[in-house]
């Protein structure tokens, strides 16, 4: 296939995941002309976008709505699709498993989805994080199996996926797309196909390259979170107010960028990608110390809040076994409905196990999957706050009035400074 369909637009697209990455991409596809078909395993899912109708806060129902009803998105379950479309993009989640190495059985059965359905110049770009080598290692060889040849018979390339779930400014189309074939025709014809979407396209010289800047992304966040977190335990132990120091510091105009302490970390791509990286060194033979402490400070912060829950409660004679605690945002980052790795799960369990009674409030989130012992609330109002011994802010939304919980005059721990750095008996800081 030569780069005039994508070009002319007349090429039928595939996107493999309708999820937080593969949804918004297929929407962006439709709203630049392009007829793109979704496929995801979920029936549930393909059925919404069929009625047009979404289930991702980025993307509005209007947008999907229009997109079917103009012909230009449709869903199926069916990858037999496939064998219209001109390319292929692959956005399906990449876990970690137990031992922290990567899971890209998700991949794996994309790659087993695509291949009954090849034909002549088909574009398959991977969009899932992963570890470098990954296109080139895993996938490349099982498309070549029947004597393929990359950049002539078909071409294959990776492009980091950078989604945002809630940025209201910065979104599929204006954020800078990076991509990377394992050819330099590859890269071509994906750069192509994206020119026709994205604001810019950035090539790099290589599959590798472009899954490495993925995870050097992530792993810069991760690595000064870390040390984040890390002044926040030192400053707790010697009675500092970490906030005030950060705030102070941030004055700074050169040298500094501030990063800021919190409960622990979440979303499917900062707890997750720089393990990704540092097993990827370790086939290598070298040694990610920066990635591994990082993960270890950060995955403390749970327990950390936890122990500053019962220091509270000590403080006014009560135990954390029997007390009524609320947590205040579930979801893992703030006006978001995506509990994904939130360290407020963390938090829940560990309370429950404790002994507490826990509830939760988060007006985004409708349900906790596996948390049935924990009792969710709706209502936001001085008399139910004050009704718990302690009340645990890990997540403000800018929908909530966190002023009520001072109102309540409730013990509080508070994780985020949402209440910022005041002088109030009740309100114990990270």
């Amino acid at each position: 296939m030569s780069k005039s369909k994508f070009e002319d637009k007349t090429a039928k697209l595939a996107v493999i995941g309708l999820g937080y990455v593969g949804l918004p991409l297929a929407v962006e596809y439709g709203k630049a002309g392009f007829k793109v078909v979704g496929i995801d395993i979920d029936q549930q899912k393909v059925d919404q976008i069929n009625a047009g109708s979404s289930y991702i806060i980025d993307v509005p129902d209007s947008d999907v709505k229009d997109l079917v009803e103009r012909g230009l998105l449709s869903a199926s379950t069916k990858s037999s699709v496939i064998s219209e479309c001109n390319s292929v993009n692959i956005c399906v989640p990449t876990p970690l498993g137990k031992t922290q190495d990567p899971d890209i059985s998700f991949i794996d059965a994309s790659v087993d989805a695509i291949i009954p359905f090849m034909h002549d110049g088909l574009l398959i770009i991977l969009e899932s994080t992963t570890y470098p080598g990954t296109t080139e290692e895993v996938i490349l060889p099982r498309l070549s199996e029947n004597g393929k040849i990359v950049g002539k018979d078909f071409h294959l390339a990776f492009s980091p996926e950078r989604v945002d779930p809630g940025n209201k400014h910065y979104q599929t189309k204006n954020i800078p797309k990076v991509v990377g074939g394992v050819t330099s025709e590859c890269t071509e014809m994906a750069v192509s196909l994206y020119s026709q979407v994205m604001d810019t396209v950035v090539p790099v010289s290589s599959s590798r390259v472009a899954e490495t800047v993925k995870l050097l992304e992530n792993t810069f966040r991760s690595v000064n979170i870390g040390l984040a977190n890390e002044i926040a335990l030192m400053c707790s132990s010697m009675g500092i107010n970490v906030w005030e120091v950060i705030d102070a510091a941030s004055t700074k105009p050169f040298g500094y960028m501030p990063f800021y302490p919190g409960p622990g970390l979440g979303g499917h791509c900062i707890p997750i990608d720089p393990f990704y990286l540092s097993w990827k060194a370790k086939q290598s033979g070298s040694d990610a110390r920066f990635i591994e402490l990082a993960g270890a400070i950060n995955s403390k912060m749970p327990a950390h809040v936890v122990n500053i829950t019962a220091n509270a409660l000590n403080s006014r004679k009560k135990s954390v076994n029997g007390s009524k605690a609320l947590i205040v945002g579930v979801s893992y980052k703030p006006n978001i409905d995506d509990v994904r790795e939130s360290p407020a799960l963390d938090i829940i369990q560990l309370l429950h196990d404790k002994g507490a009674e826990v509830s939760w409030f988060d007006p985004e989130v409708d349900s906790l999957s596996g948390f049935d012992f924990a009792r969710k609330t709706d209502k936001w109002e001085v008399d139910e706050i004050s009704s718990y011994d302690v009340v645990i802010i890990v997540t403000p939304h800018s929908s909530v009035d966190h002023g009520l919980i001072l109102a309540a005059d409730v013990l509080t721990v508070d994780t985020r400074n949402a209440l910022g750095a005041i002088n109030n008996e009740n309100v114990f800081s990270l």
